[in-house]
């Protein structure tokens, strides 16, 4: 069994970001990345914090806008039009999730789709669903393949099983792995789905996007599966200085002696997130130069 350290991969694309950082910086362009922060959501905070230490590291300029959680529909979407118009930001990212009085629909659909970082607008999901690979691909299922790539995994004909259908991870991973060239059978489950276990059993390779802590034990897995635990939740422990402790799906000890390879929670998935936030930014960059 081999634990899959996604730090040490996001710090080694790091390294490659920077470069690109600076050649765009010999060229007189500065890459900037805009976030808007609605409410007051401690994950959220958090998030946005860890995605605008990151863009400093790399030198890519960050700006927050942080807007109260009884924030308008029409005030959101004038400063997202006044983003989208700023020839100075390059890519524009909408921290979810918004105030239950926000339709996230109406709110990404405004963000332009050149300047789309997270992959969500319909121009985008359109192209990832069509097969075509040149668009933005949001992050964590683009996280997801680097890593698989990085363990030079032959995606080909395996039976991929997805747990979760959420527009961030399930769906867009659902299309991304099935394309060309990568060529994967890929199943893709959720609450809705019959006989949960035994499909997840038939897996070569497993994705947990569920955010249902410690849910996935041995039972559900075949000898020497590849898993990837995209869950992550906060869950309370007196034992812990900060009084709580993160969880992924996966019953991580449980089941590390029955799978072949395993991302950790923490430090698995979540930083090759923000790496591939990173890496659409300068996409974005480029292309619009």
């Amino acid at each position: 069994m081999k634990i899959i350290d996604g730090k040490k991969l996001a710090h080694s694309l790091f390294d490659n970001l920077s470069h690109r950082v600076k050649k765009l910086r010999q060229d007189k362009i500065i890459p900037c990345l805009a976030v808007v922060l609605i409410g007051d959501d401690p994950a959220s905070h958090i998030y946005v914090q860890a995605k605008i230490k990151a863009c400093l590291s790399l030198g890519i300029e960050s700006s927050l806008i942080q807007l109260s959680a009884s924030v308008s529909k029409e005030e959101i979407l004038s400063y997202i039009h006044n983003l989208n118009d700023d020839d100075k930001v390059h890519g524009i990212l909408v921290q979810l999730p918004l105030p239950h009085h926000l339709d996230e629909n109406e709110i990404l659909n405004e963000v332009h789709p050149a300047k789309d970082v997270d992959g969500f607008h319909p121009q985008n999901v359109s192209r990832l669903a069509l097969g075509y690979l040149d668009g933005f691909i949001p992050c964590t299922p683009l996280g997801c393949l680097r890593l698989l790539e990085a363990e030079k995994i032959d995606l080909k004909g395996k039976e991929v099983v997805v747990l979760g259908r959420s527009r961030i991870v399930g769906r867009p991973l659902l299309f991304l792995l099935m394309s060309r060239p990568y060529n994967a059978t890929v199943t893709l489950a959720h609450s809705y789905t019959c006989n949960l276990k035994e499909v997840c059993q038939r897996a070569d390779i497993l994705i947990s996007a569920i955010g249902r802590p410690r849910f996935i034990d041995a039972s559900y897995l075949k000898k020497g599966v590849l898993i990837l635990d995209v869950g992550i939740t906060r869950v309370d422990d007196e034992t812990k200085e900060g009084g709580y402790s993160l969880q992924g799906d996966v019953c991580f000890e449980e089941v590390k002696q029955s799978c072949s390879l395993i991302t950790p929670v923490p430090g698995g998935v979540g930083p090759m997130t923000i790496a591939m936030l990173m890496e659409n930014t300068l996409k974005a960059t480029e292309l619009a130069k």
